[in-house]
């Protein structure tokens, strides 16, 4: 217990000095966490040699962001705004591909690695974007909700992809898996389109709960973690379960204190989350090969930022408006580090493939805020001439 207390105790602290230091600099929360992990990892302190506990941890924190998102999320009325995340996330889908088999084709890449970097392409981080875009309280634009709802199609997009590295990796492909996943986002749809449509069926028993704050939480727990674990079993992804329970409890009156009691947690699971990503960073390889990841880093966020940007202009925005959905939908997601590892189990790509992903995947995550903050300015300043 004292060891437990104590390495929570230091991360505390140094998360701490490190928010303090990057206030000044204009930096978000979300650095500091990833630099306390890179601190306090196996190549530097050695306060946290085995990062499982802490990731496992982290991932509630995802659950309760997505949770919290759902909450506030408002769904579109109009059927043209709710058609436009899935024609832009294919049309996404089928210039990341084009791209990667080039590119893969040019440098001799292996099957496993074209698909690797196609996925880390197509999947975008919706815990950074959302939380720059409530810092710059852009959530409910036009650009916020479309970004957000493109971010929610990938999502539930995971489940498939997950199978096709298990097909590629020579696993069993279950055919119930498949099934199970088709029938949840039926029933997801459904529910956005209850809640669209204001038919949502509001049960007598939440009068009772409305009344009572313990089992507001207990209740609001059950029902987002069995969301997302149902969701899991069922072939897709946690963070879509969560995503659906806080949709629906968003739109019952008994559950309005529940995110306040709630938001404390969420913002503590979410830092180790991102504390894990640091952990995963192997200094050593990332010295020795400092160039090669920061320019795979900086050509990955160009590559996917112009492409995205070319996405939405394809849908008639406007150039300002394009350029800046694209650079949200630049930054490789938390699951570039899922499908990492996976892949690198899987034996779809080799040691050294895999600690590369990790390192620009992490990097990019580390700049985000940077990068995203550089390319509003310079697009909204007037310094890109597009109107």
């Amino acid at each position: 217990m004292y060891d437990v207390l104590f390495s929570v105790c230091l991360m505390s602290l140094l998360i701490l000095l490190l928010i303090f230091l990057l206030k000044r600099l204009n930096q978000p929360y979300l650095v500091a966490y990833i630099l306390a992990g890179v601190l306090l990892g196996p190549h530097m302190a050695g306060v946290f040699t085995d990062n499982s506990t802490i990731s496992s941890l982290g991932e509630i924190g995802i659950l309760l962001l997505m949770f919290f998102l759902g909450m506030e999320m408002e769904l579109a009325d109009q059927k043209s705004l709710l058609l436009q995340p899935l024609i832009a996330q294919g049309m996404k889908i089928i210039f990341s591909l084009l791209m990667v088999f080039a590119l893969g084709g040019w440098l001799h890449w292996s099957q496993g690695q074209v698909i690797l970097l196609a996925a880390v392409l197509i999947f975008n981080s919706t815990a950074v974007v959302s939380t720059f875009l409530k810092k710059n309280r852009e959530l409910h634009t036009d650009a916020g909700q479309l970004t957000l709802n493109i971010l929610l199609l990938q999502d539930v997009l995971l489940a498939p992809v997950l199978t096709l590295f298990q097909f590629l990796g020579n696993r069993h492909v279950s055919v119930i898996r498949l099934v199970s996943s088709a029938v949840c986002c039926v029933l997801l749809f459904l529910l956005l389109r209850a809640i669209r449509n204001r038919n949502l069926y509001q049960w007598p028993l939440w009068r009772d709960i409305g009344r009572d704050h313990e089992l507001q939480v207990f209740t609001g727990a059950l029902i987002c973690f069995g969301f997302a674990l149902l969701a899991d079993k069922a072939g897709l992804s946690g963070p879509v379960g969560s995503f659906a329970a806080g949709i629906y409890i968003g739109r019952t009156h008994a559950f309005r204190w529940l995110e306040k009691a709630l938001r404390p947690f969420q913002v503590f699971f979410t830092a180790l989350f991102f504390v894990s990503i640091g952990l995963t960073l192997d200094l050593p390889y990332l010295k020795a090969n400092c160039w090669l990841i920061g320019s795979a880093t900086l050509l990955l966020l160009l590559s996917n930022s112009l492409l995205s940007s070319l996405v939405f202009r394809l849908l008639k925005l406007p150039w300002k408006s394009s350029l800046y959905a694209g650079a949200l939908l630049s930054l490789p997601g938390e699951f570039g580090i899922l499908a990492c590892s996976l892949a690198y189990r899987l034996g779809m790509i080799d040691a050294g493939f895999f600690k590369a992903g990790i390192a620009v995947t992490a990097l990019s995550l580390l700049c985000a805020t940077l990068w995203l903050t550089l390319l509003r300015r310079l697009i909204y300043a007037g310094k890109l001439m597009f109107s």
